[in-house]
């Protein structure tokens, strides 16, 4: 393929695991694509996260997406040529108290309902069967078995490398600055020329918010930086990802020994300087949060903190689907700091609209329609 190539009938905005994802999905349905990223791909929220890849507590509008992306995650090699570093020793979400195991109990009780039984209650016993290192005083949880996590920067290069292996032209370095409609096809304007299609994917991010406003579909989207910080090597001591919702917590073990701890709270997010400031005063309280819950750790050094710009949106949930304007426009963005387990999956359901007009996987309540000026 020709680096010069400057039209394709797909073109994709952002080189994040969806963007790349999309890429690769339009590309096995034999569509020509040129993805355009501004830095290199991952270099931003995909790269960075916590590599979580869970079903466990997502909202319920997300669910046909998270479950379709967890078929793929389980035979990720077979996609991507790469295991991209997952394994699945489950997530579990712990009750601190019986308030919180209540609340747990209704939600497992709503999804039964609602037909997902992906998630399954614990008692107390078996919570200290999966996590012995919990402390004594939680109740319980929940726990969702084929959950776990990847390795996030060699998960976004594998779906890259996939891509361009099956024919995408992908340009990293290339900064997107407008764009306009030219006839029966889409003007993308960069720093490094024109490019042209009939279709595009606004998967820009945190950056995906200026995309929308030229399209005249302005959005709501802040700019995140959730911080993460990493140990010292230990001793091997928990297997499956643990995460709270009332005190933020997500916690993981790797095989090295490190332990990634995080739960989205938030640093500062400098986007137009690719930069981020961390917030020390936030990470000393999810540090005081694994000191209450895993007494194990508390002699554990923090080797490093970093944080990575990402998009949230007013509801928390993404922008996913058609334009509500424009025919042959497409938006994927503002994951809210959970994208990463979608990425699979989401590529595969937007390629499939994109060829085909619909798919059989629900995205109700996820179409950027929901924050135009009218809507209630």
């Amino acid at each position: 393929m020709s680096a010069e190539r400057r039209s394709a009938d797909v073109i994709v905005i952002g080189g994040g695991i969806h963007g790349c994802s999309t890429a690769l999905h339009c590309a096995l349905r034999g569509l020509s694509v040129i993805l355009i990223e501004k830095d290199h791909a991952g270099r931003h929220a995909s790269g960075v996260n916590a590599g979580g890849v869970r079903q466990l507590a997502r909202h319920v509008a997300e669910i046909p997406l998270s479950n379709t992306s967890m078929a793929l995650w389980h035979g990720i090699a077979a996609l991507v040529d790469d295991d991209c570093g997952f394994t699945s020793d489950g997530q579990v979400l712990v009750a601190e108290n019986e308030a919180d195991l209540a609340g747990c109990r209704a939600r497992v009780e709503d999804l039964n309902l609602r037909g997902f039984h992906h998630e399954e209650m614990i008692d107390a016993r078996e919570l200290r069967e999966i996590v012995p290192a919990v402390s004594e005083t939680c109740p319980g949880g929940v726990i969702s078995r084929r959950d776990g996590a990847a390795i996030p920067l060699r998960a976004t290069q594998a779906f890259k490398r996939k891509a361009a292996e099956i024919g995408a032209t992908i340009r990293e370095g290339v900064k997107v600055t407008k764009v306009e409609r030219d006839g029966a096809n889409w003007r993308v304007v960069t720093d490094a020329g024109d490019f042209l299609s009939p279709r595009i994917v606004n998967a820009a991010g945190a950056w995906a918010d200026r995309i929308a406003a030229d399209l005249g579909e302005p959005v709501p989207l802040e700019v995140i930086a959730p911080m993460l910080m990493i140990t010292a090597p230990m001793p091997a001591f928990i297997k499956p990802v643990v995460i709270l919702r009332g005190r933020k917590l997500s916690f993981k073990q790797f095989g090295n020994g490190t332990v990634l701890i995080g739960g989205g709270y938030l640093g500062r997010a400098i986007r137009d300087e690719n930069r981020t400031i961390l917030d020390w005063g936030k990470l000393a309280t999810n540090a005081k949060t694994v000191w209450d819950l895993f007494p194990i750790m508390r002699g554990a050094p923090i080797l490093r903190a970093w944080a990575g710009i990402e998009a949230r949106m007013p509801d928390d949930l993404p922008c996913f689907g058609p334009s509500a304007r424009h025919e042959g426009v497409y938006h994927q963005f503002g994951f809210s700091a959970h994208g990463f387990q979608l990425g699979p999956g989401a590529g595969a359901v937007m390629a499939e609209i994109i060829a085909t007009g619909h798919s059989n996987v629900p995205i109700d309540g996820l179409d950027i329609a929901r924050f135009a000026p009218t809507a209630h």
